[in-house]
């Protein structure tokens, strides 16, 4: 029994870090998509929602690029609620607003979250198609028109777009953060040209038809994962399209970041709970990617908790067991001096483990918060560019 737990172990970690992303890059570069020709005669109505709470830095940016656009300004209008903010963000939107009449603006007196909020908007917008987004998020004049194209096809449900890091800083996690954002943009991008089933669009840019749109249960965290699985067992194409870019800032600090992946844990394991039959009911290909991207790297913390007693005990059993246990706890304890020294620059390699272990603690936290019940999914922006 011990072995066998330290089998479904191994595999369940190696599968969702390595042989999965590997086996499905090579896959996606094997059945690349060839680039569709812009109709110019599909010009859908589009209408930008999202949420903000105390966005005062940069909600002027973000308005601006999303309404300094290639796309007709004729069809393109935004659809903003405020959380309550109270660092000065609504007198910059209500400003905005003179100059772009095309911006809807709605404040809510109490803190209601982002999918409260955005439950909200969208029944009172009528646009064709409905670009969901973060106040951070900032487009390119090229980023609307390129998402827009790709929903001319009929099967088409939801396209997300690419998010970058403006600059990667030499200090602190950014560039381990950095990393682990270009191989899921490559992994997405090749559930896409394979299955047209992308495993989770980033909510910060996505598309989708207004008439596909889920509405969010309450408190509920990561809700773009919510709705791109929701388009998926509706039988709809989830795409991915890195040349629809946008920007945002990086953070540098392991406890802003951390933080940040308690939060999409929750919404994580929330979302586990209500598409678990798909992992039985559409197995292949949908339940597999789900399985492989999303589910075994949710579990991994778990996994890597079983594995110090069960290797523990399995070492006086053969020379193999015994020197997975040394190299195991070994990583483990690099990992924890890469979480202490983790905004030391000259921490090098340590880094990494660090980050892998700080990822997975998030995860357990977010966990325990899941199982005791969410009370609330109002959330504070992460802070960013600390350079």
């Amino acid at each position: 029994m011990l072995k066998v737990i330290f089998f479904i172990c191994v595999l369940g970690i190696v599968h969702t870090y390595i042989i999965y992303p590997i086996f499905m890059i090579i896959l996606g570069k094997l059945f690349k998509k060839k680039e569709q020709a812009r109709n110019p005669e599909y010009q859908p109505t589009v209408e930008i929602i999202f949420a903000a709470y105390n966005e005062v830095d940069v909600i002027e940016q973000k308005l601006r690029s999303s309404l300094n656009t290639h796309y007709n300004p004729g069809k393109l209008s935004i659809r903003l609620g405020s959380d309550a903010s109270n660092d000065g963000t609504d007198d910059v939107v209500k400003r905005l607003q003179k100059e772009f009449p095309q911006i809807h603006f709605k404040t809510f007196e109490a803190r209601t979250g982002k999918a409260g909020i955005i439950n909200q908007l969208v029944p009172q917008s009528t646009a064709d198609l409905l670009i969901l987004t973060d106040a951070n998020i900032i487009f390119e004049p090229e980023t609307i028109p390129h998402l827009v194209s790709e929903m001319a096809c009929k099967n088409a449900g939801i396209v997300g777009g690419k998010i970058a890091y403006k600059q990667v800083h030499g200090k602190g996690i950014s560039k381990q953060e950095d990393i682990y954002l270009k191989v899921e943009n490559a992994i997405k991008q090749a559930e896409s040209d394979v299955f047209a089933k992308t495993m989770g669009v980033e909510g910060g840019c996505y598309i989708i038809k207004r008439e596909l749109f889920e509405t969010i249960p309450p408190l509920f965290f990561m809700e773009d994962f919510y709705i791109s699985m929701s388009v998926i067992k509706k039988g709809f194409d989830v795409k991915f399209l890195s040349k629809a870019r946008c920007y945002e800032d990086v953070s540098t600090q392991s406890e802003e970041e951390y933080k940040r992946k308690v939060r999409i844990s929750i919404g994580n394991f929330q979302n586990l709970g209500t598409f678990s039959g798909l992992l039985i009911k559409q197995f292949f290909p949908a339940g597999f990617l789900f399985l492989s991207h999303k589910v075994l790297r949710w579990l991994t913390p778990f996994f890597l908790l079983l594995l110090i007693p069960v290797s523990t005990l399995l070492a006086p059993s053969g020379f193999f067991y015994a020197l997975f246990a040394g190299i195991y706890m070994t990583l483990l304890g690099l990992g924890m001096f890469g979480i202490l020294f983790s905004q030391n620059a000259k921490a090098g390699l340590l880094k990494y483990p660090g980050h892998f272990i700080h990822m997975n603690l998030a995860l357990l936290e977010g966990f325990t918060i899941y199982l005791k019940g969410v009370k609330s999914n109002a959330w504070q922006p992460t802070r960013r560019n600390q350079e």
